[in-house]
C-alpha cells in the first residue's frame, strides 16, 4: 500500500513538472530575442531590472530560464555583471506567480483547461499554439496539486512519513535542507513548495516547516544557472554566484524570523496553502527590496568572494 501511494505521488510530481514544461514551451514562442531586447533596455537601472525580472519570470514561469539568458548576455559581453543584479532580484519575486495561482484552489478548472488547451493545439497558428500550451500546462498543474493534496492524508498516516514530518517540524535547518535537496533534484522550486502546500493543508506539516522548506527551495533553484555558467568565463559565473548568494543570505537573514513570517501569513489568508504561498511572496519581495538600494555593494561583495 505504501509503495503504491509513493508511486502515485511520484506520478503527480511528474505531472506537475510536465505542466510547467508545457506552459514554458508555449510562452517561449513569444521569442527569446524579444526578451533579450527587453533585458537590455531594463538593465540600465536596478529598479527597471527588478520589474523586468519579475515580469519575465512570471511570464516564463522559470527563474532558471531568465538566469541562463543573463549568463549568456554577460558571457557575450553585451551587458556587464553589475547590470544584472536588479533582474536577479526580480526573478525570485516572479517565481511566486504560479504558487499564488495554485493557492486559490481552482482545481475545478483543471479538466476544462486541459480540454480547451487540446482543442487550441489542433490549430496551426502560433497564437493558438501558445494559448493551448498555457491552458493545457495550467490544467496539468491544477490536476497535480489536487492529487498531491488528496495523498497528504493517507501518506501522513504512515509511521515513516509521520517521523519525517516530525523531524522537519522539530528543526528548521532540516526543512531548509529538504527544500534545497528536493529542488536540486527536480529543478523546480515551485513544485517543491507546491508539495509542501499540499501537505501543510492537511496539517501534517507545520507552517514554520513549510516556510523553512520554501527557503531551501530558493537555494536549490540556483543549480541550473550555475551549470550554465560553467565554461562561460569568470564574469558570467558571477551572475550565478550572485543568485546563489542572494538566496543563501536571504535564508540566513530570515532563519530567525521564520516564526514571525508564519504569524504574518496567518493574518493574510484562512487556508494553510494560501498562507504558505503568501509567505513565499512576502519573503522574496522583502529580500529583493532590502538588497535593491545596495546593488553596487552587493555586486562588489560577490566579486570579492568569487575572486577569493
Amino acid at each position: 500500500m505504501g509503495k503504491e501511494l509513493f508511486t502515485v505521488m511520484a506520478v503527480f510530481i511528474t505531472l506537475f513538472l510536465f505542466g510547467m514544461f508545457i506552459l514554458r514551451a508555449g510562452l517561449l514562442q513569444i521569442g527569446v530575442e524579444k526578451v533579450q531586447t527587453l533585458l537590455l533596455k531594463a538593465t540600465d537601472s536596478p529598479w527597471k531590472g527588478l520589474i523586468a525580472g519579475t515580469l519575465i519570470t512570471a511570464l516564463f514561469q522559470s527563474s532558471s530560464v531568465v538566469m541562463v539568458l543573463l549568463v549568456g548576455l554577460v558571457a557575450a559581453g553585451i551587458i556587464s555583471f553589475r547590470q544584472t543584479i536588479g533582474v536577479i532580484l526580480g526573478t525570485n519575486i516572479g517565481s511566486c506567480f504560479t504558487l499564488e495561482l495554485v493557492a486559490f484552489q481552482l482545481s475545478d478548472l483543471a479538466v476544462p483547461l486541459l480540454l480547451f488547451g487540446l482543442v487550441l493545439l489542433m490549430f496551426k497558428s502560433a497564437a493558438s499554439y501558445t494559448a493551448g500550451c498555457v491552458s493545457f500546462g495550467i490544467g496539468c498543474i491544477f490536476l497535480a496539486m489536487t492529487g498531491l493534496e488528496s495523498l497528504a492524508d493517507p501518506l501522513a498516516s504512515f509511521p515513516v512519513t509521520h517521523h519525517f514530518f516530525q523531524w522537519t517540524n522539530d528543526s528548521h535547518l532540516t526543512g531548509i535542507g529538504v527544500g534545497a535537496i528536493v529542488t536540486t533534484i527536480i529543478q523546480s522550486s515551485t513544485a517543491t513548495i507546491g508539495m509542501a502546500m499540499g501537505f501543510i493543508q492537511d496539517q501534517g506539516l507545520s507552517m514554520e516547516s513549510g516556510i523553512a522548506i520554501m527557503l531551501g527551495a530558493n537555494i536549490g533553484t540556483c543549480l541550473t544557472a550555475y551549470i550554465a555558467s560553467i565554461g562561460a568565463g569568470h564574469t558570467a559565473r558571477l551572475v550565478a554566484h550572485a543568485h546563489i548568494w542572494l538566496n543563501l543570505l536571504g535564508a540566513v537573514l530570515f532563519y530567525a524570523l521564520i516564526p514571525y513570517l508564519a504569524d504574518v501569513s496567518y493574518l493574510l489568508a484562512k487556508t494553510a496553502s494560501v498562507q504558505l504561498a503568501h509567505a513565499s511572496t512576502l519573503y522574496n519581495i522583502a529580500c529583493s527590496l532590502l538588497v535593491l538600494p545596495f546593488t553596487a555593494k552587493f555586486a562588489q561583495f560577490v566579486e570579492h568572494v568569487a575572486k577569493g
